[in-house]
């Protein structure tokens, strides 16, 4: 037997932003962007009087019509200081580029594998962008999952950056 889909709840959510590969769903708190999370295809967007939110969706636009665009929004990581230095290292690799899991870990004296969970558990994906980190043996996992939409997500944002 199947489990049971997950019950997306808008209500989770401060907006719900469609982009052409998924829903976004934002969080913000104390002025500052803390969460955004892919969200499937279909779930209804939710629109918000919130300024931030407004700036975040006009910056995704952004992005979306020029993948060189830099964002430029208030946000907070949360995170371990280990978790922290890989979100950072990500903010370095250039659009159109990639890095293997091991090159960051290399950077970092650390291993692949907790550089991958630390890119699983990054709460702002495609503003720190998570998805130019891939395997040395191809397109890797991304946001804890080895396939299906959330690897479809990555493959259409390095498309996009042409980085693949």
């Amino acid at each position: 037997m199947r489990a049971p889909a997950m019950q997306v709840r808008r209500a989770d959510f401060d907006a719900c932003l469609s982009l052409p590969f998924t829903v976004l769903g934002v969080r913000i708190r104390d002025h500052a962007l803390t969460h955004l999370e892919f969200l499937p295809l279909g779930t209804p967007s939710r629109a918000s009087g919130d300024v931030l939110v407004a700036d975040l969706a006009a910056q995704l636009r952004a992005y979306l019509a020029d993948p060189a665009y830099r964002f430029d929004l208030p946000f907070e990581l949360h995170g371990t200081p280990f978790r922290q230095r890989v979100w950072q290292a990500l903010m370095q690799i250039p659009v159109g580029e990639t890095r293997a899991y091991g090159d960051i870990a290399r950077q970092l004296d650390s291993s692949p594998r907790a550089v991958g969970q630390a890119l699983g558990d990054n709460p702002l994906p495609i503003v720190v962008p998570c998805h130019r980190v891939v395997s040395s043996a191809g397109l890797g996992g991304f946001n804890h999952h080895a396939s299906g939409a959330a690897v479809e997500i990555k493959r259409w944002l390095l498309r996009h950056e042409r980085a693949i």
